[in-house]
């Protein structure tokens, strides 16, 4: 019975280690050198991943819109 009341304890412990490690503390993918908050600066550099493909005039016109809901003017 000690043996399993230690395992679950390690395990448990482990768990929380585990969950600690996961948590970005903006909550988002923010790059380096981000402020703390909810909403992170425009632009790929600002990006916690950086993009596969070239950073379009458009990407950066949808980038700069969110969290509005309307969409740039110049489409």
């Amino acid at each position: 019975m000690l043996r399993m009341l230690a395992l679950g304890a390690l395990g448990y412990l482990g768990y929380k280690q585990y969950q600690k490690s996961q948590v970005d503390p903006n909550g988002v993918a923010f790059g380096e050198g981000q402020p703390v908050g909810s909403h992170r600066n425009a632009g790929p550099n600002a990006m916690g991943d950086k993009p596969q493909r070239k950073w379009t005039k458009t990407d950066e016109h949808v980038d700069e819109s969110f969290p509005a809901s309307d969409p740039p003017g110049n489409y």
